[in-house]
């Protein structure tokens, strides 16, 4: 079958890979080179390295609004169109040029977790579980039919990076099985359910600042969706600690005798695992930290020679 692909991050490319070895590839859409870095050196995506690499049509218009703009894309003559987190919005012009339409992988269980950020959403929900949903795209957001999907149970040790690794090579895997289908005539489409709809409104940076008087389990969770990014963080003596893994106790587990302060964010006690820190219920034992300009380190080597006990972050 004559594929497009279009799309940005790493996470499309286990799905890029996989139609490379099943179907012909006759172009690709990346969005433009960025600036990026302490450098703000401009920088390829992930999809138009790979593209390159592949010796593969290649546009990276900035937008597909004007017909110029999508000439490339009407050139290639696909029959089908791939999209996996490409990141621009597809304009009915660029929907309809296809014969077979656009096809788009969701890293969530439609009708749950439309739009930007579905993985961190379903991470800091504390869903059970989320998985991928291979979408025939409309005008809406995430809102055509499914045409297949896979489910994948979410485990306590998943971080946003982690997932988002598993559902990629789940999409992939997925995407080949519904074009077999799809070239077969056995495909279905299933128009989503008016109940259950959610939204995975884009992650902000001020979500990774942490609230130390919320739920230890609800602060850990956050601290498993933003690793990699943003990255959870709090203040501690005016220098901002990253957070890169970080465990929930539930206070009556926690044997801490004479703790020095009863104030959420106060450090009760530094163990071997890590750093314990007071929250409005239970505690979380910090693991893994990073001070600014400083590789990640365990929190118990951070500890190391300080005197933590009784300070307080926030």
């Amino acid at each position: 079958m004559r594929v497009a692909f279009a799309g940005t991050p790493e996470f499309a490319l286990p799905a890029l890979r996989a139609l490379c070895t099943h179907h012909e590839i006759v172009g690709v859409l990346t969005q433009p080179d960025r600036r990026s870095g302490r450098g703000q050196k401009l920088t390829s995506s992930p999809v138009k390295s790979a593209a390159v690499a592949s010796h593969l049509p290649l546009a990276q218009p900035q937008s597909l609004r004007d017909e110029a703009a999508r000439a490339p894309l009407a050139a290639w003559r696909p029959e089908l169109l791939v999209v996996v987190a490409y990141g621009l919005i597809l304009p009915r012009e660029v929907l309809e040029l296809p014969r077979l339409g656009c096809l788009n992988i969701h890293a969530s269980l439609l009708p749950r977790w439309r739009g930007a950020a579905p993985i961190q959403r379903a991470l800091l929900a504390g869903d059970a579980e989320t998985g991928v949903s291979i979408m025939q795209m409309d005008a809406g957001l995430d809102t055509g039919p499914v045409l297949l999907e896979r489910r994948l149970p979410i485990r306590a040790d998943h971080t946003g990076g982690s997932l988002a690794h598993e559902l990629a090579e789940l999409g992939a895997a997925a995407l080949i099985d519904a074009l077999a289908d799809l070239q077969a005539g056995t495909l279905t489409a299933r128009p989503q359910p008016a109940e259950g709809v959610t939204y995975a409104r884009k992650i902000e940076k001020a979500e990774a600042r942490i609230d130390w008087a919320a739920d230890a389990e609800l602060i850990e969770r956050q601290v498993r969706a933003f690793n990699p990014s943003p990255v959870a963080e709090s203040l501690l003596d005016g220098e901002q600690l990253r957070i890169f893994a970080a465990r929930a106790l539930p206070a009556e587990n926690l044997l801490i005798k004479d703790a020095k302060s009863n104030d959420c964010g106060a450090i009760v006690a530094v163990l071997e695992e890590g750093m314990v820190v007071r929250c409005g219920r239970g505690y979380l034992v910090l693991t893994q930290v990073q001070r600014p300009g400083r590789r990640p380190v365990s929190a118990r080597d951070y500890a190391h020679g300080l005197a933590l006990v009784g300070r307080r972050f926030g």
